[in-house]
C-alpha cells in the first residue's frame, strides 16, 4: 500500500480525453473530472478508496450543471 496518490488519465478510444483523477492503491481516490468526447465536462466528483463520496455534479451537453446528487455514507 502507498500513501500518495498518483495522477491518471483515461482515454476514449479515438485519443481524447475520457478522465483525469488520481488512483490510490489501484483505487479511485480524491477529485475526479469525466469527459464527452467533444471535450465538454460531463461529470465530477471525489472518491475515497474507490468509494464515491460528497457530492457529484453532471453537466449537460455545453458543460453546464445540471444536476447535484449527495452520495450516501458506505456503512
Amino acid at each position: 500500500m502507498t500513501d500518495e496518490p498518483t495522477p491518471r488519465i483515461e482515454y476514449h478510444r479515438d485519443g481524447t480525453v475520457c478522465a483525469k483523477g488520481q488512483v490510490l492503491d489501484d483505487q479511485l481516490h480524491g477529485y475526479w473530472r469525466w469527459y464527452r468526447k467533444d471535450g465538454t465536462l460531463k461529470r465530477t466528483g471525489e472518491f475515497d478508496r474507490g468509494q464515491q463520496v460528497g457530492e457529484w455534479t453532471t453537466y449537460d451537453a455545453t458543460g453546464t450543471p445540471y444536476k447535484v446528487t449527495r452520495m450516501k455514507p458506505v456503512s
